[in-house]
């Protein structure tokens, strides 16, 4: 393609200089080369076919929504994800086998060669962080790769991935130019509308939440903003550029990180005054413009990584963050401190840690949702490891197999009654919930320790809370 467009362009330089009464001068020459060449022409965003590359607990309710309503490939390179789903199974829980089976036009495949017959690629992969709290982009560059490999002429590449401000225009889109051969902004496009989903969520849906939009280009802002008004029945927020969708969404969660961080270490001074932090907090609350947050533990693919995106930014244009790293350092070193207050509680009761056997009820990083991505739990299980306390771990949303993948923890099937020196309800699924004070209590010895990090507990009745 490329190779035919040059061929044109040289063809229209020799007819030129051909042209009666033209001069071969180099100024002609060059005055008809620099005309523009034809920009690619997007597609109807009614008739577009749609791509949706990652079929995780973003991805899939959008394959859903647009498979309503588009010609639409949900794509995923886990053929066991694909296998899943065709029997009408979410392991995420996100969507129903009803509503799978609803969009009728959802097309469902793990082979790469079927992009090639998409106008519109819309990217919802994980991004995650490494060890050392940097941006962990490989998936988003390897779906980047497959669409470069893919597109076409007037097609467009739309991000959904929480990113750092920049990211879509200074790393994915060179490699869909490089991959592809096309040129940027002429021959493909690229557009940044940052998911929502909120997991576990069946309240505030793709359908009910509003949707950010943006385009690199007017004309591609305003294709991006008809398509998500098809499936979106909350309306649309275009913004002015792809950058500031994509800072817009990183700060959504770095807000909600620093008002946690907040609250944690008012939880870390409220047990040094020896007052309950949930009691400071109903007192506070009782004004009209106090927000309503309690301390825990902050894991999760959102909150506890989206801030290292922003940071990160920060630090490569020279501004070093101090709020935003102040408040993830307090979040993250809370499943230590938790340990650390349960075996103060069991050492003054002279229970001893290395003989010691501790039931922590919870391994998800939130509550009725099976979603163990970064998960903090595991800080806690770690610390308590650390000395020598034997630990079980018992979850009824979790899947076994995958925290044994995950983080190479075996869950139990149930536990059993008077065998804990220390239960620890690190998570508020509503089957603990509904256990109560004294089921929960059975699990422990006679004198056992109970910790409520959620606060789901009567204060009255627990050893101690966050």
């Amino acid at each position: 393609m490329a190779a035919q467009r040059a061929n044109t362009a040289d063809a229209v330089i020799e007819a030129a200089a051909d042209a009666p009464g033209a001069s071969p001068s180099p100024r002609n020459v060059s005055a008809v080369a620099a005309l523009p060449l034809q920009v690619a022409t997007l597609p109807d965003p009614a008739t577009a076919r749609i791509a949706v590359i990652g079929l995780g607990y973003v991805g899939l309710p959008l394959a859903v929504g647009f498979g309503r309503a588009s010609a639409t490939l949900g794509f995923d390179i886990a053929p066991a994800r694909i296998a899943e789903l065709l029997e009408r199974r979410d392991h995420t829980n996100e969507v129903s086998a009803a509503e799978i089976e609803a969009a009728a036009r959802l097309h469902l495949s793990a082979d790469e060669a079927d992009l090639c017959d998409c106008d519109v690629f819309i990217v919802t992969v994980p991004t995650p962080i490494d060890d050392a709290k940097r941006p962990d982009l490989r998936p988003l560059e390897a779906a980047s790769r497959a669409i470069g490999r893919h597109i076409r002429p007037g097609g467009i590449a739309i991000f959904e991935s929480t990113v750092y401000p920049g990211a879509t225009e200074e790393i994915c889109v060179p490699i869909i130019a490089r991959e592809s051969g096309l040129t940027f902004n002429r021959d493909f496009f690229a557009g940044y509308s940052p998911e929502r989903i909120n997991p576990g969520d069946h309240v505030h849906r793709l359908e009910s939440i509003v949707k950010v939009t943006s385009g690199s280009t007017p004309a591609a802002a305003a294709f991006v903003d008809a398509l998500y008004r098809r499936v979106v029945g909350a309306g649309t927020f275009p913004a002015s550029s792809i950058r500031v969708a994509e800072a817009a969404k990183v700060i959504e969660n770095t807000q909600r990180d620093l008002n946690i961080a907040l609250v944690n270490e008012l939880a870390l001074i409220c047990h040094r005054l020896g007052i309950d932090t949930g009691e400071v907090l109903e007192a506070a609350g009782s004004k009209w413009n106090f927000l309503p947050f309690r301390p825990g533990l902050v894991g999760g693919h959102c909150i506890g990584v989206d801030p290292y995106y922003l940071t990160h930014k920060a630090q490569q244009l020279g501004y070093h963050p101090e709020v935003i790293l102040s408040g993830r350092r307090i979040n993250d070193g809370m499943g230590q401190y938790i340990a650390q207050r349960v075996i103060k509680l069991m050492v003054q009761r002279r229970i001893q840690a290395a003989e010691a056997r501790v039931l922590i009820l919870g391994l998800a990083f939130k509550e009725n949702c099976p979603d163990l991505r970064n998960t903090r739990v595991i800080d806690v299980i770690a610390e308590l490891r650390s000395y020598d306390v034997a630990v079980d771990v018992f979850d009824p949303w979790v899947d076994a197999a995958q925290a044994r993948h995950e983080y190479a923890l075996e869950l139990i099937d149930e536990p059993a009654a008077g065998r804990y020196d220390a239960v620890v309800l690190a998570v508020a699924h509503r089957e603990f919930v509904a256990l109560g004070v004294e089921r929960i209590r059975a699990f422990g010895k006679p004198g056992s320790v109970l910790f409520d990090v959620k606060q789901i507990l009567p204060r009255s009745a627990v050893d101690d809370r966050l």
